[in-house]
Order: C-alpha cells, then structure tokens, then sequence
C-alpha cells in the first residue's frame, strides 16, 4: 500500500512521521492547535520540511507556543528573535506572529478557545478532501474572517494546509495505510457546505 505523496515524503523521515502520526489527525488540544497555527504561518513560501527541522527551535523561542507569552512580546524579543539562525528569521512573520497571537487572544473570549472557533465551521466534525486542491470554501470562509480581524499570512492556501495539519480537513488517500486505519471514523465522508 502506498502513503499520500510517496514521491514527496519518499526518503525523508522527518516528512514520513509526520504524515504518519501527525497530519490530518483531529487535533482539539488548544496549544497543538496553536502551534500548528503559528507554524504554518511560518511556512509560507517554504517547505514544510524546513519547518519540521527548526520546530524545536520554534518551540523553544516561542515560549513552548505559549499564545499568551507570545502576545506580550516586545521589540527587543523580536530583535532576539531575528539573530536566532534557529528559526525562519523574517521580520515580517515574527511581527505577524506576535500580532495574530493578540487576535488569537480575541477569538478565545468570543468563543471560549481557538479550537471552537475553528471547529464551529464543521459542527466539531472533520470533513473529507482529497489531495489535488490547494484551497477551498472552508479555508477561503476562515480567511476572509481572520483577515477581517486583522490577522496577517493568513491566506486560504495557508488556512487549508493548517486545517489539513489539524485534522478539520481530512486527505489522506484510499490507499494510504492511514486512510485504512481512520477508514471506520463515519466523519471522514462528510463534506463542507459554506452557508
């Protein structure tokens, strides 16, 4: 049985584990999914595996991704996170971080965590999409919203492939082992319909 992108997690173990153990896993625990969030932020324009290889150094900078924390950093942490080789040393993701962190913050008093404003747009149910889309209405819907709020790198090619990372969208293929041992979950046939 072949895995989900054979040809693009072929021989590189840290994309296979994570494909294995991590990706498309229902995720409601609130730092994991905030972790995601901020790390998919970092993401863009790169590869996830780059991302995979500095996430320690992440979690070690970013206060174990720690929202609160986060929100409260100054100029002179930016600053220290700039020099650190360790991370992805963009000005503009480490300011952007810091900012949606303060939203993050937001949502959580609107709606009492990050994890059921995110969850609300599938009725806590995770939907199924296959591989071939890079974003759809559901990451289109999501944002539009954040970025009504404020947030910046928070495109919908970068929502889905958080929404992916969390488990709210569902795509591993039929013939991937894992497609194989979720395959009884009733939530991966549903689909998403915007209102």
């Amino acid at each position: 049985m072949t895995k989900c992108s054979e040809v693009y997690i072929a021989g590189k173990p840290l994309l296979q584990k994570y494909h294995d153990e991590e990706w498309c896993k229902p995720e409601h625990d609130e730092q994991k999914l905030y972790e995601m969030f901020l790390l998919e932020l970092f993401q863009a324009g790169l590869s996830w595996e780059t991302i995979l290889k500095k996430r320690e150094n992440f979690r070690k900078e970013f206060s174990h991704f720690n929202v609160k924390k986060i929100a409260a950093y100054d100029e002179a942490k930016v600053e220290k996170l700039l020099q650190d080789p360790g991370i992805i040393r963009s000005h503009g993701k480490i300011n952007a971080a810091v900012f949606n962190a303060k939203i993050v913050l937001q949502i959580e008093k609107e709606y009492g965590s990050f994890g059921r404003y995110l969850w609300h747009y599938t009725n806590d149910c995770p939907i199924y999409e296959n591989l071939k889309v890079t974003h759809d209405t559901l990451s289109d819907t999501i944002s539009n919203d954040l970025k009504k709020r404020g947030m910046k790198y928070c495109g919908s090619v970068t929502i889905y492939s958080f929404l992916q990372a969390v488990g709210i969208i569902y795509s591993h293929t039929e013939d991937c082992p894992c497609f194989q041992r979720d395959h009884g979950e009733k939530w991966i046939h549903r689909t998403y319909n915007a209102k």
